[in-house]
């Protein structure tokens, strides 16, 4: 038997009313997954436990199998494993975006939680030189992809006990918000909690890169530049049962995203890197579908992620997301259904992880649609006319605990 995960990241979304009252994914031309819908198992699953901040660690640590309760320390150190970054038992490792801040009537704004994307070759030449200058044995920069990097503070944990619970609040939350509400306690706290020192270094890397290289040849280009580290996500190392472990199951992962790299990596998977890949609207979409199905030849389990639907929900673009859904089902979906059949016995289970609603341009806890088909069995209890967010809700089935998906779709 061959396994294959699709997620789709954000497509779940509200009804818009330039969709006439639908949903993106009710509005997208979708035949493939609308016939894994008709020929499957469907329903809601709910991804996001309640009192966790809905964001894609916690949402594919559940559709992997992991309850986010339990193994969730916080995104940095995903990352820090997706980066083969060795972390130790005190180390506290950060999500770090490169972020576009502009002053805006008086207060400094989120303009851009992503840099205007800037490039990898153009992130990395400022992550370097932020590591060389503002750096220290303490504090280690290292590069990712695009606006999405890594900090790592050495031996943190031991002075500063509550440095992991601090309420750091995602860059993306706050899009044309000012930032102050948002900043950690700062210099007026006691820095019980290492507050000022996180400060101190936004600041330094303000002040370094307001003047850098590549900066001002985007601000010449007319883009956005990369003025600011936004730090979130802390947390030290997880340590996490394999899939091989507990199911028997060998395979890979495919994403262009580090985060999801770090937790098919946590979870026993080999991360198959695909030329071409950018977690962006102009990603190989052909490319992923292709290595996933070779992927399948050497090993039963694969695990395919698309960021693009996700980017466009922050953008708050209906149309745009409206096009990465079609997108995702013609060039991801449908390529894997045809391609499964020559395995003979085979299970596809094609989900988001969560909702991103343009109303909100950022995350939702929502439960959200899943459709598990598979070549040997048939479910005629389940089965809807589409694959959407209405048609899900109507079958009546609801996975409350979403890691539990997975015994479900493995059954």
């Amino acid at each position: 038997m061959k396994y294959a995960i699709i997620v789709g990241d954000g497509m779940a979304d509200y009804p818009i009313d330039k969709l006439g009252g639908k949903t993106p994914l009710t509005a997208a031309k979708t035949p493939n997954m609308d016939w894994l819908a008709s020929h499957g198992e469907v329903g809601l699953v709910k991804t996001v436990p309640d009192g966790l901040t809905p964001g894609s660690e916690i949402a594919n640590l559940s559709i992997m199998g992991y309850d986010p309760a339990r193994y969730f320390t916080g995104r940095g150190p995903i990352e820090a494993a997706s980066l083969a970054v060795d972390l130790g038992a005190e180390d506290i490792a950060f999500r770090c975006n490169l972020v576009t801040l502009l002053e805006k009537g008086g207060d400094v704004v989120m303009e851009d939680f992503a840099a205007g994307h800037i490039t990898d070759a153009e992130a990395k030449e400022i992550v370097l030189d932020l590591d060389k200058k503002i750096g220290t044995r303490e504090f280690e920069f290292y590069p990712g992809v695009s606006y999405r990097h890594l900090l790592v503070w050495r031996g943190a944990a031991g002075r500063y006990p509550g440095l992991e619970r601090l309420d750091l609040t995602p860059p993306h939350d706050i899009i044309g918000k000012g930032i102050a509400p948002y900043l950690p306690a700062g210099r007026r706290a006691s820095d019980g909690n290492g507050e000022g020192q996180l400060i101190t270094l936004m600041e330094a890397s303000q002040r370094l890169l307001k003047d850098h290289p590549v900066n001002v040849a985007r601000e010449k280009k007319g883009v956005l530049p990369g003025n600011s580290i936004w730090l979130w996500g802390q947390g030290r190392s997880p340590r996490m049962v394999t899939l091989k472990e507990r199911f028997g199951l060998e395979g890979y992962v495919i994403s262009a995203v580090h985060l999801i790299k770090g937790i098919g990596m946590l979870a026993g998977l080999v991360v198959l890197d695909v030329p071409g890949a950018t977690g962006y609207f102009d990603t190989n979409y052909a490319g992923k579908a292709a290595y996933a199905l070779e992927a399948l030849k050497a090993k039963e389990f694969v695990y395919v992620h698309v960021e693009a639907p996700d980017e466009a929900g922050h953008m708050g673009d209906v149309d745009l997301k409206v096009s990465c859904i079609e997108t995702f089902d013609e060039k991801i979906v449908g390529p894997l259904m045809k391609g499964m059949e020559s395995f003979g016995s085979y299970k596809i289970l094609v989900l988001p992880d969560h909702a991103t609603p343009i109303c909100l341009r950022t995350h939702s806890s929502d439960p959200i649609p899943f459709v598990i088909y598979s070549s040997e069995k048939k479910h005629p209890g389940s089965r809807a006319d589409g694959f959407d967010e209405v048609h899900a809700k109507q079958t009546g089935i609801l996975v409350e605990k979403g890691h539990e998906l997975i015994d479900r779709f493995l059954a």
